[in-house]
C-alpha cells in the first residue's frame, strides 16, 4: 500500500519561510517523478514543483519560481520543499504526489497522493 505523509505545514507571517517534508512508503521512491501541489479554499488544485527521478531536474509553477525549492533524498524515501519569502496567497493545503507520467504539470498524471498539509501565510 502506497502512503506518502506529508509534514511541516504551519501558520508563518509573510516573508517568512518553511520547508515541508513527505516520507514516501509501499513503492520503489527512486522510480517515481515527485511534486508538490496546493489548493486553496474555493480554488482548483495547482501545480507547485515537480521533480524527476533520475537527473532531479525541478521544475516550478510561475508563482513559485525563485522562492521555492523542491529536493528529494532517495536514501530517506523523503520529499522536500523550501518556501521561502512566503506571501499570503500561498495560503493552501499542500500535497505531495508521485506520478504515474512524465507531463508533470497535469493532475491527471499523479498516481498517488498524500493527505495534504495546511499552510497559512499571514499578512
Amino acid at each position: 500500500q502506497v502512503q506518502l505523509v506529508e509534514s511541516g505545514g504551519g501558520l508563518v507571517q509573510a516573508g517568512g519561510s518553511l520547508r515541508l517534508a513527505c516520507v514516501a512508503s509501499g513503492l520503489s521512491f527512486n522510480t517515481y517523478a515527485m511534486g508538490w501541489w496546493r489548493q486553496a479554499a474555493g480554488k482548483e488544485r495547482e501545480f507547485v514543483a515537480a521533480i524527476s527521478r533520475m537527473n532531479h531536474t525541478p521544475y516550478y509553477g510561475d508563482s513559485v519560481k525563485g522562492r521555492f525549492t523542491i529536493s528529494r533524498d532517495n536514501a530517506k524515501n523523503t520529499l522536500y520543499l523550501h518556501m521561502n519569502n512566503l506571501i499570503p496567497e500561498d495560503t493552501a493545503v499542500y500535497f505531495c504526489a508521485a506520478y504515474s507520467g512524465s507531463y508533470y504539470y497535469s493532475l491527471e498524471m499523479v498516481g498517488h497522493w498524500g493527505q495534504g498539509t495546511q499552510v497559512t501565510v499571514s499578512s
